[in-house]
């Protein structure tokens, strides 16, 4: 489904009240807000088809979710993402929930379930670990003590850097102490068994660094996310982009495709509205980058302000996050004649997940420590009706960038045999992995296409095709970014203000409205992130 307008067909105005650089979830939210209180707001991305890493890719009748595999806590009225999604949707956005056990984690030959609900999690962590009772207990509450200090980290980033600066010592106190800490440091404080802190930290994919380099607060929030299931968007992830798109548009908003933005126009030291790279110059108000946060210091700033602005030390202790490869698979039949279920699969060899990483990323034709499959037809209630006979399936798997070095030089499409063969051999070792666990699958695969970290860099414009943005390490989250830039009028959103994930981004995008408008002014956005007392 193609979401926007495109370039050649738009109609620009010569100013807007802001501009959004990139029509990722952060943007698009950011711009759905503005535009319903009152700001004269223009989307522009660089893409055929807005909406980020939420957009879908069809081929061969077959259609795939590029960035969204589940969601937590929207099942629930009140909960702050559900209150955010239906805002900025209008509340056309309808959610299914997955079933009881949302996620398995599989170690070698034995599996772990993780069931819905704090008290049903404990009770089936307890039966795998009789002799863990205390260390589960003490994990929950931890996990709840870190995300109940979580949310003002996060309202931090909304002041300007006087008042983050003063507020440092109170706001985000507890995220920050936990963010110092290794997740494998903090279970290792509460239990020596490392079976069970392998089952706890097997989500460690939806953030991208093994528990012994991931911060322990990144850890927090995602496990306590998810600790009451997971929900998919009825009719996929494109539904997102397309009903904030209706959004935007009710308020008079525009969302323009196949504009790139060439760089950010600057006059008087400020942000005064964008280059495209055709050449037409749009104004506005504000600007704001959804683009990254290294994209946007590095590419879209000239070098003359880059330098005097000092952006390169703000980059200088950040990292990019890893790179990933993803299979897309159609099969014949649909998900009760395949037996697919909802729950998502997390494929370890062992419970050492650093060691096996770092052997994988030394050695890229060894075994694969980690593999994701996610069946997004099987969870959405739609798909039977739209595909009927059909079923879908998406398998992730860690991959680097600097193992295509030889080829980033090249076009989409055309990177040559040797790379077209590699990508083979690659899907060839994920169809087996496939099969060996579910042997019914095999001869039911009708087509598979494998993207690589240059298809990333190729369509989200990440330059080392990184699937997470900056890189989740304790030096992201102490580094003070924040929703605004040095720049005067320009300010950020995306998953680099916040984390990874489609329930991190639509708060930056809140976060960064909030900035915009004020406190004043954007009462009801502060109304909406703020966590009701009620328990969910």
């Amino acid at each position: 489904m193609i979401i926007g307008t495109h370039l050649a067909k738009a109609k620009l105005k010569e100013s807007y009240d802001a501009i959004i650089i990139g029509s990722g979830l952060g943007g698009l939210t950011c711009a759905a807000l503005l535009a319903k209180h009152g700001k004269k707001v223009l989307v522009v991305e660089k893409h055929y088809t807005a909406g980020g890493m939420t957009h879908v890719y069809s081929r061969k009748g077959y259609e795939w979710d590029v960035g969204l595999h589940y969601i937590g806590r929207v099942h629930h009225e009140n909960s702050t993402l559900r209150r955010l999604f239906d805002e900025v949707t209008d509340h056309q956005l309808k959610w299914q929930k997955m079933g009881p056990v949302y996620d398995n984690i599989v170690l070698g030959n034995e599996e772990f379930q993780l069931v819905a609900g704090r008290k049903n999690f404990i009770k089936k962590m307890k039966e795998y670990f009789p002799k863990e009772h205390e260390a589960i207990e003490q994990y929950i509450a931890l996990v709840k003590k870190v995300n109940r200090g979580t949310p003002s980290y996060f309202i931090q980033k909304t002041l300007p850097r006087w008042a983050r600066v003063l507020s440092k010592p109170f706001l985000g106190k507890t995220f920050l102490k936990y963010a110092a800490k290794t997740t494998d440091e903090v279970l290792s404080e509460l239990t020596s068994d490392q079976k069970l802190k392998a089952v706890l930290t097997g989500q460690w994919g939806d953030y991208g660094l093994p528990p012994k380099q991931s911060p322990f607060a990144m850890h927090a929030m995602v496990a306590d996310h998810y600790l009451d299931g997971g929900n998919y968007p009825i009719g996929g992830g494109s539904k997102i982009a397309e009903t904030i798109e209706q959004m935007i548009r009710k308020y008079d908003g525009e969302v323009i495709t196949s504009a790139p933005v060439k760089e950010i126009l600057i006059e008087r030291h400020q942000a005064v509205g964008v280059v495209l790279d055709n050449g037409t110059k749009i104004r506005a108000k504000q600007v704001i980058s959804n683009a990254g946060l290294i994209n946007t210091y590095e590419h879209l700033i000239p070098e003359v302000y880059a330098e005097k602005l000092g952006l390169s030390k703000i980059l200088k202790p950040l990292s990019y996050s890893e790179g990933h490869y993803c299979l897309y698979i159609g099969l014949k039949g649909n998900a009760e004649e395949l037996k697919l279920a909802t729950t998502n699969q997390w494929l370890y060899l062992d419970e050492h997940h650093d060691e096996n990483v770092e052997k994988f990323l030394k050695d890229p034709s060894g075994e694969i420590p980690l593999v994701y499959i996610s069946f997004p037809s099987a969870k959405d209630p739609s798909w039977d009706s739209r595909y009927p006979g059909k079923s879908t399936i998406e398998m992730i798997a860690l991959s680097s960038y600097d193992w295509f070095k030889e080829w980033e030089n090249t076009s989409w499409k055309k990177r040559g045999a040797d790379y077209n063969q590699h990508k083979e051999d690659f899907c060839q070792k994920l169809l087996q992995t496939l099969y060996k666990r579910f042997p019914q699958l095999e001869g039911k695969v009708d087509f598979y296409e494998l993207s690589t970290p240059l298809s990333t860099k190729h369509f989200a414009n990440y330059q080392r095709g990184e699937i997470y943005g900056l890189n989740h390490d304790y030096s992201r989250f102490a580094s003070q970014i924040s929703t605004r830039s040095p720049l005067k009028n320009l300010f950020l959103t995306g998953q680099d203000v916040a984390t990874c994930g489609i329930s991190a981004v639509i708060v930056a995008g809140a976060l960064t409205a909030l900035s915009i408008l004020g406190y004043r002014k954007g009462s009801g956005i502060m109304d909406l992130i703020t966590p009701k007392k009620k328990k969910e």
